[in-house]
């Protein structure tokens, strides 16, 4: 059963270097925004570099931070590798939001196997050798902190996203050993686990044709905005799985109480 509530171990993360994957949309875009606000100096990374490039002219231009654009599709070996040495040589690095990723809706068995292999690289094999790749740095100066974007789709099996659901739940089980690992180091681990959020996730061809917001009421959807507040807010005072949002964090709790949640993942797996 994951430990839902936040920890007190202090995180003194002054404004220094922060790496975002998937920067430039939905909450990676936040988080860069925030984060420039906040003082720090960014490293940033998606596939679309022409959006990137938009993004770092802005966040340069009202902050006066040093922003660094990576073109990178993460599910690419060779792109994946050059990111990782780039990261190992950057110098000093205090954080690290691995957030890139995206959904798939189907069976499956339905779905193409190349895009569920894609999927896999995406949510766990680049947030392990990213996170491997700036570690041995944030343990040298024993300071540092790395957010994994996980879903609360992680706590819930799931019927036609059967590896979406498996690989969140991969970042919130890596998350949670790895910041076991790390106790008493300075480097802390969070992984972040939002409900409904209106960002661009739900917006690519393959999930617009299958997923509808009009079909979910207002008040489930998460503001981009507090997703990323709450879990920077998080990251200083040190926490371990952090679900923003009072309603989600309340299912949480309920999908980790033995008759309740039997209840509930019975009624969502039929």
């Amino acid at each position: 059963m994951p430990n839902i509530k936040n920890e007190t171990l202090p995180l003194n993360l002054e404004p220094r270097t922060a790496v975002v994957t998937g920067a430039s949309a939905g909450l990676g875009r936040e988080f860069a925004s925030q984060l420039a606000a906040r003082g720090y100096d960014l490293i940033l990374t998606a596939r679309r570099a022409d959006r990137l490039q938009a993004l770092a002219d802005e966040l340069a231009g009202r902050w006066g931070r040093t922003v660094q654009v990576l073109p990178a599709d993460l599910a690419d070996a060779q792109d994946l590798t050059r990111l990782e040495d780039t990261l190992q040589q950057a110098g000093p690095l205090d954080l690290l939001i691995n957030n890139a990723g995206f959904g798939l809706l189907g069976n499956f068995w339905k779905l193409e196997q190349d895009a569920q292999t894609e999927m896999i690289h995406v949510h766990v094999t680049a947030s392990t050798r990213l996170a491997h790749a700036v570690l041995p740095g944030m343990l040298a100066r024993r300071h540092g902190g790395l957010v994994q974007v996980a879903s609360l789709a992680a706590f819930i099996p799931g019927r036609h996203s059967v590896l979406y659901n498996a690989t969140k739940a991969f970042l919130v089980a890596f998350s949670q050993s790895l910041q076991a690992e790390l106790k008493g180091s300075g480097v802390q681990v969070q992984a972040l686990c939002p409900g409904f959020t209106r960002t661009e996730f739900h917006d690519t061809p393959q999930l617009l044709a299958q997923f509808h917001r009009g079909n979910y009421p207002g008040w489930l959807w998460l503001k981009a905005s507090d997703v990323v507040a709450d879990s920077l807010r998080a990251v200083e005072r040190g926490s371990g799985v952090l679900v923003p949002g009072l309603g989600y964090r309340l299912v949480a709790h309920v999908l980790h109480t033995a008759l309740l949640g039997g209840l509930i993942r019975k009624v969502i797996t039929g």
